[in-house]
């Protein structure tokens, strides 16, 4: 998947997105560095995503045990451009940035609480396949109107 420069990313603002939840860093989400560990970051990604399946697009993860269409992640990004540490306090900003058949990806802002540009751009790539057969299937019924109600083109700068 083809980013955006590294500067029109930076540049991203609240009125981006379209979609927020809001994550108290922990004492343990701190690095060596004194700053949130690399990894965190992919774990707010996936819990925005996930919080925004499940509100919204009818993702029921207790029902689909054994059962039913995952998504799989097939590509991940994150740039970083400013720290963040405990006891910050961040707003995570989601959207859809592409929705085919059977995809659908996904960018995240993540904002310090109370400022305007953000400390970091990621997100990543869902392909809906069968648990079973791992075939891919359409995106379709409640998910794709649920991801069609979060699609932003990408903000032209």
């Amino acid at each position: 998947m083809t980013q955006p420069p590294s500067d029109s990313v930076k540049h991203r603002t609240r009125a981006s997105y379209t979609y927020f939840l809001t994550y108290r860093t922990r004492w343990s989400d701190n690095d060596q560095y004194s700053h949130m560990n690399n990894s965190i970051y992919y774990h707010l990604f996936d819990s925005i995503v996930n919080t925004y399946l499940i509100e919204r697009c009818g993702l029921d993860p207790g029902s689909q045990q054994g059962k039913g269409n995952i998504g799989l992640v097939v590509e991940s990004h994150c740039q970083f451009f400013s720290p963040i540490s405990f006891p910050d306090v961040v707003d995570l900003g989601l959207r859809v940035t592409k929705l085919g058949t059977s995809s659908v990806s996904y960018e995240v802002g993540v904002f310090l609480t109370g400022k305007e540009g953000v400390a970091a751009v990621g997100g990543y790539t869902h392909v809906f396949v069968d648990r079973e057969s791992r075939k891919s299937v359409r995106i379709d019924g409640e998910m794709r109107n649920g991801l069609n109600g979060l699609y932003t083109p990408t903000p032209k700068l």
